[in-house]
């Protein structure tokens, strides 16, 4: 729709991964190379924790690092975590090529039979790895199966080393007084925060010039409502930015605007009121209000305490609109600039 409008060749903002849109921010990268320090060799084996936020970027790195995965690494990738112990037994074996025989799919047939699988892949210089992703919908039966894994091992080396992606709640769940056993074998841990203002303006300025556009359709002030509206949460800013866009284009409007962004995050973000972007939504709605409010006891004010005072000048008695302008626009802009955050990036240009 508004691709030609805007001078793109494709849309900027599709949720539908796509690599030449990956855009890595410092702490992407980090990640990134803590996943790619577990599954080389100079992981020790256990577990390495990756957390963060939905939409933050965890399955983008999971496809990094599968495409980055070193030759000798063997891996087996598990998308869906909610499985009995036995059942997350047979996908693990599954992945690494172990052909299940009739009559041995007991847990303690399968653990056999995986342990010779990973005893061979060892002797042959290679490395097992393990990455489960969503961890945080796993049971605590099946974590318990998860590190009992890590008991297997030779004399001088573990044979698997575990990933684990999640959501914040997979800390919480690994805090758990019943699964510390677990918590003690994590070797490393790393929590992907949301994007800071500066990394949210790379970011969709990345996007729309892979996307083609001659140039950012954002002003300055457009992307710093962004960031704050989308919480610097990567998918969040897609589909609010995707949504600013349609707007501006059946506005024939060249700049996004920070209240298309704005009414843009009114209608797409919903749900869990403590989710990234939700709180400064919240805000929002609170400094309309108190912009009416500010707006309503202008007009009053100026109906009902200056009528004499307009009757004694010549001329006819301003309109409603020049009343609301002239008496009540600057309080209200005062009201709202003061529930305004201090983002302390004026310099933020689009």
């Amino acid at each position: 729709m508004y691709e030609q409008f805007y001078g793109f060749k494709e849309r900027p903002f599709s949720i539908t991964p796509d690599p030449r849109f990956v855009f890595l921010s410092q702490r992407h990268q980090d990640a990134l190379a803590h996943l790619l320090y577990g599954v080389g060799r100079g992981g020790s084996g256990g577990f390495v924790q990756l957390t963060g936020e939905v939409g933050t970027g965890k399955t983008t790195l999971c496809r990094l690092l599968l495409e980055q995965v070193p030759e000798h690494a063997r891996v087996a990738l598990i998308l869906n975590p909610m499985l009995e112990p036995r059942e997350l037994l047979r996908a693990i074996c599954r992945e690494l090529g172990v052909e299940i025989e009739p009559g041995e799919d007991g847990l303690e047939a399968l653990g056999q039979r995986l342990n010779e699988r990973l005893l061979a892949i060892h002797a042959s210089g290679d490395r097992a790895v393990l990455i489960i992703d969503e961890a945080q919908n796993m049971s605590r039966e099946t974590l318990e199966q998860v590190r009992l894994l890590t008991n297997l091992e030779t004399a001088t080396d573990k044979l698997l080393q575990i990933i684990l992606l999640g959501q914040p709640e997979l800390r919480e769940l690994l805090a758990r007084p019943s699964l510390r056993q677990l918590a003690q074998r994590i070797t490393a841990r790393y929590h992907l925060a949301p994007l800071s203002l500066s990394e949210t303006a790379e970011y969709v300025r990345h996007r729309v010039q892979v996307a083609g556009a001659p140039r950012c359709p954002f002003s300055g002030a457009a992307l710093r409502t962004l960031h704050h509206v989308a919480g610097g949460v990567p998918r969040l800013i897609n589909i609010i930015a995707d949504r600013a866009l349609m707007a501006g284009y059946a506005s024939e409007s060249e700049r996004i605007s920070p209240a298309m962004v704005r009414q843009a995050a009114a209608e797409v973000v919903v749900g869990d009121d403590n989710a990234p972007g939700r709180r400064w939504v919240g805000v929002l709605a609170a400094s309309a209000v108190g912009l009416v409010l500010a707006v309503g006891a202008g007009m009053l004010w100026s109906l009902y305490s200056v009528p004499n005072a307009m009757q004694r000048q010549d001329g006819p008695r301003p309109s409603w609109e020049q009343m609301l302008e002239n008496a009540t626009a600057a309080s209200a802009w005062g009201e709202l600039a003061a529930l305004w955050p201090d983002t302390g990036s004026a310099d933020i240009q689009a």
